[in-house]
Parts: C-alpha cells; sequence; structure tokens
C-alpha cells in the first residue's frame, strides 16, 4: 500500500503521522487498497476560529473512494473521517461481493432435509409413540 500524508498550512508531525496510520489499520483491515493519499489543512474562518479539515482518498482496484470531514480539532476531524471511510468501505464491499451459486434458501432446506433423513429422529419418535402407548394401556 502507497500511504502519502501531506499537510496544507499545517506541518505534519510525527506523533500526527502516527495517528493517521494507527487509524487507517481499521478500513484497510476491511479491504486492501493499493494507494492512500491524506490531506490535512486548516482553513481559516472570519475572526480568529479555523476549521481543521481531513481528507482521504483510498484507491483500491477499479475504484477510488473520497472522504472529507472538517471539525474544530484535528484529531476529532480524523477520528470522524475514519469512521466514515470504514463504513464507505464496508459498503463497498458489500455492494461488490461475488454472487453465490446457491441462495441461503436452498441451503436451509437441504440442511432440513438431512436433518429429516438421520436415524437419530426416528429414534426419539419411537419413544415418543412408545411413551404414548405405555400411558394408553395404563389409564385403561
Amino acid at each position: 500500500m502507497n500511504l502519502t500524508i501531506s499537510g496544507h498550512h499545517v506541518e505534519v508531525t510525527p506523533a500526527l503521522r502516527e495517528y493517521v496510520m494507527n487509524k487507517l489499520e481499521r478500513p484497510t483491515r476491511h479491504l486492501e487498497a493499493v494507494s492512500v493519499d491524506v490531506l490535512l489543512s486548516v482553513e481559516m474562518m472570519k475572526g480568529k476560529n479555523r476549521l481543521q479539515k481531513a481528507e482521504v482518498t483510498f484507491r483500491v482496484k477499479g475504484k477510488e473512494i473520497f472522504v472529507e470531514q472538517s471539525h474544530e480539532d484535528l484529531y476529532a476531524a480524523i477520528d470522524q473521517l475514519m469512521d466514515k471511510l470504514d463504513r464507505q468501505v464496508c459498503r463497498h464491499n458489500d455492494r461488490h461481493k461475488p454472487a453465490r451459486g446457491r441462495s441461503q434458501v436452498d441451503d436451509f432446506l437441504d440442511q432440513m432435509k438431512e436433518q429429516d433423513d438421520s436415524p437419530s429422529q426416528g429414534h426419539h419418535q419411537g419413544n415418543r409413540q412408545g411413551d404414548a402407548e405405555a400411558a394408553s394401556s395404563v389409564s385403561a
């Protein structure tokens, strides 16, 4: 995986780089990325307010997932960004699962048929019939 972490009006410290790398473990656990580009930036707002912004481009085979998040705190923006990215990666996996040859209903019906054919159930039914005959002979 090719990882690029850059800052725009922000110095990317080793602690910040390590934090981003640790947070990227969760999305990459679901899907192996070809490359990941992370951009951390500061946007000046009116007055003295600064809005911290984090963006990530997560490239996989045949798809590019882009997510951005803004917050007053850069670490909070990264946390929210990785949550969004993880949800999108999971959604991508769900949409691109290979088609199954058989449906789950067919598998369930086969399991039920196997249970009906098993000899252990016939033994239980015999006991139930024997119990019913014993109960009827006692009451007679």
